[in-house]
């Protein structure tokens, strides 16, 4: 950084720990690497092609694209969606961040291939697919998406006769979310993801039902407790893109009505409970509500640095056994965001730096693919783990001790039991999976620990 004083010029060092540009790189890297579809020419996945070329709708739609769940092959529109709305969400708080590490058009990029999709999605304005293969059977191949057995994949959606309010309004949050990425664009894409939103959120609040109920091949992998968090973030969301009264007071009236200001259950934010995410966002956008918003932020954070809060002896919040690390960097992102508005500042700043690092070396090994040092060299990821081709992938694949034989750049996974131990092995998928959503959360984290380095 240069600095200009009474006519002098200083240099100013900024050192971080960890190189935190690499590891923005490295996550978008992941994000390329779920992609389903028709690979762009700059595909930067080598050991990726094309694959899931014939998912269609029930008439025929085209549903091509998108990007895959975890490290298997099926396509759940509600991980999917929140991930991108998370993803956007870093994006638009530190898009000076992306820009000056030169990540910023990669980062719109992976922002897009999920809009893309969930537009192609939305094929009616209350007709909506949410889920594009079977989850249990998915789960019996283990092989690469590009030689997935030939023939359509089953293709789930809602519409008013079965209705999906929090898949409807996840997706009006993702692409509503998306629009502000583009830094107020006039664009014919920005105003159709608009058009797009608008229309899902009047889906969503006009037919309410769990998706999952309507989709219940959903209900094993992404069951949803409630659609009200839902519908309050994507009012937020659509109100941010588009300024439009009406939409805030939809959702400061939902927020307080539905007693949203509490906080949230067992402390968790994930696809499935956006409290402290609507409620930092109430903060941003709301000038009627911000101020005790602000407060409940600031409850938010306190309990999670709490000694009554479960932590592992290294020093993890862990909140939960299955895929602890998804929680603590949503958890960082959300108490950055907090202490970049002044909540606490210096604590929450120094407290969400401790859970990233962490996961980046601070715990004795890194928890992201390819990074830093000890990283996990057997994702539980059915793509990296296959050999080059002609070599045939199956259950082989995944029983084998040996590394992956391609490198999933970027992927956080899962992390460690309540004891800090770790098991790199493909089976222990409970620590070694992958996800969209993991990573979300954990790269807005990222991003706000370079904007304050600065």
């Amino acid at each position: 950084v240069v600095m200009m004083l009474y006519g002098l010029q200083f240099i100013v060092m900024c050192f971080t720990k960890y190189n935190y540009t690499e590891i923005l790189h490295k996550s978008l890297l992941f994000y390329e690497a779920q992609r389903s579809g028709r690979l762009p020419p700059g595909n930067r996945i080598p050991w990726r092609g094309n694959s899931a070329m014939n998912d269609r709708g029930n008439n025929g739609e085209d549903l091509t694209g998108g990007y895959y769940d975890a490290g298997d092959h099926v396509k759940f529109g509600f991980p999917m969606a929140f991930s991108i709305t998370l993803l956007a969400w870093g994006v638009v708080e530190y898009w000076d961040v992306y820009r000056t590490t030169g990540e910023l058009d990669n980062a719109i990029d992976a922002l897009k291939w999920g809009t893309d999709y969930l537009l192609k999605a939305h094929v009616a304005p209350n007709v909506l697919y949410g889920q594009v293969g079977d989850g249990v059977a998915d789960h019996r191949y283990w092989g690469r998406p590009e030689d997935m057995p030939s023939g359509n994949r089953p293709a789930f959606k809602v519409d008013r006769r079965k209705p999906g309010t929090d898949l409807a309004a996840e997706t009006a949050a993702a692409m509503a979310a998306t629009s502000l990425a583009f830094l107020g664009s006039e664009t014919p894409y920005v105003r159709n993801l608009i058009t797009h939103a608008k229309q899902l959120f009047n889906f969503a609040t006009t037919y309410r039902k769990l998706y999952h109920v309507s989709i219940p091949g959903a209900k094993k992998f992404y069951k949803s407790t409630s659609f009200k968090d839902e519908l309050i973030w994507a009012a937020l969301w659509i109100y941010r893109a588009t300024g439009e009264d009406k939409y805030i007071r939809d959702a400061e009236g939902k927020y307080m009505n539905w007693g949203l200001f509490q906080l949230p259950h067992k402390l968790r934010f994930s696809w499935d409970d956006k409290k402290a995410g609507l409620q930092m966002l109430m903060v941003q956008v709301s000038r009627n509500l911000g101020y005790g918003a602000k407060r409940t932020v600031k409850n938010y954070c306190s309990a999670v640095r709490s000694r009554n809060t479960n932590y592992t002896e290294g020093g993890l919040l862990y909140l939960h056994e299955w895929s602890p690390l998804r929680y603590a960097a949503n958890t960082a992102f959300i108490c950055l965001m907090a202490s970049n508005a002044g909540i606490d500042s210096e604590v929450n700043a120094a407290w969400a730096r401790r859970q990233i690092h962490y996961m980046l070396g601070d715990s004795g090994r890194s928890y992201v693919v390819g990074f830093g040092t000890r990283s996990p060299q057997r994702p539980h990821h059915r793509s990296s783990s296959c050999p080059p081709r002609p070599q045939q992938c199956n259950w082989a694949s995944e029983e084998s001790p040996q590394p992956n034989h391609f490198v999933l750049n970027g992927a956080l996974v899962g992390g460690p039991d309540y004891n800090d131990n770790f098991q790199d092995r493909r089976n222990n998928f409970k620590q070694s999976e992958v996800a969209l959503d993991y990573n979300a959360g954990f790269q807005g984290a990222v991003a706000a620990l370079q904007y304050q380095a600065v």
